[in-house]
């Protein structure tokens, strides 16, 4: 009997071993593709797109991917200033807001405050599903320290504007640039960048065509803050 157990656990730790090894090469060569490949479709786009058939609503699924130098400079900066002002100082994550966020959401079960970087955001839409989980920020953060490994964080910037959700089935700030502005994202404004920053934390909520009081007053503090930040000079 004693044979048969240690039998079963040494199979079951040489299975457990294979599928650690196979998920570290794939992942591994997937953020190593995704560096110079578009990413054209993500977890979110699919949850989306499943819930509007369940729903029984028309498909909707608006995106067009545009390289860094296809988009106005006021984009990153909007979304740098809005998002992670320290962007191009952390690797990947901003401890002194962690530490926040951790000390708030112990007091406040109802308010909780998130604290994830552009690289964090990134690593989850591209790689990973939605919800909250110690496992899923677990993986989120192997992902986040891969892509501040192997991408730029002019890549980084890039891939978070194309892929970022910016209403009911718009991604990526071309797409939403032409839907709510009727241009390209190459010529809109300042205060059509902020104001795209300023819907990122609720696109679905929020309209961009139609923003509330309080989307206009997080489109003037973002207009402080990249004022503030200036220009994002890529190192």
């Amino acid at each position: 009997m004693k044979n048969s157990s240690s039998g079963f656990l040494f199979s079951l730790l040489k299975w457990f071993n294979r599928l650690l090894i196979y998920f570290l090469i794939s992942s591994v060569a997937a953020v190593l593709i995704l560096r110079f490949v578009p990413v054209l479709f993500t977890p979110l786009m699919f949850t989306r797109v499943v819930e509007q058939v369940i729903e029984g609503r028309n498909i909707k699924l608006s995106k067009e991917w545009k390289s860094l130098s296809e988009v106005s400079d006021y984009l990153p900066q909007a979304v740098v200033a809005s998002e992670d002002q320290l962007f191009l100082e952390h690797r990947g994550f901003d401890v002194a807001s962690i530490k926040k966020a951790w000390q708030n959401n112990s007091k406040s079960k109802t308010k909780l405050k998130g604290a994830s970087t552009i690289s964090q955001q990134v690593a989850k839409n591209v790689f990973l599903w939605q919800g909250r989980s110690y496992l899923r920020k677990g993986f989120e953060a192997y992902f986040t320290v891969l892509i501040e490994l192997f991408w730029s964080k002019q890549r980084i910037v890039e891939v978070y504007l194309n892929i970022v959700e910016l209403g009911d089935g718009v991604y990526g700030v071309e797409a939403a640039s032409q839907e709510s502005f009727y241009k390209s994202a190459k010529n809109v404004s300042k205060s059509q960048a902020a104001m795209i920053a300023a819907v990122l934390p609720n696109p679905r909520k929020w309209s961009l065509k139609n923003p509330n009081a309080y989307i206009k007053k997080r489109q003037a503090w973002i207009l402080r803050q990249m004022n503030n930040i200036g220009n994002v000079e890529w190192k």
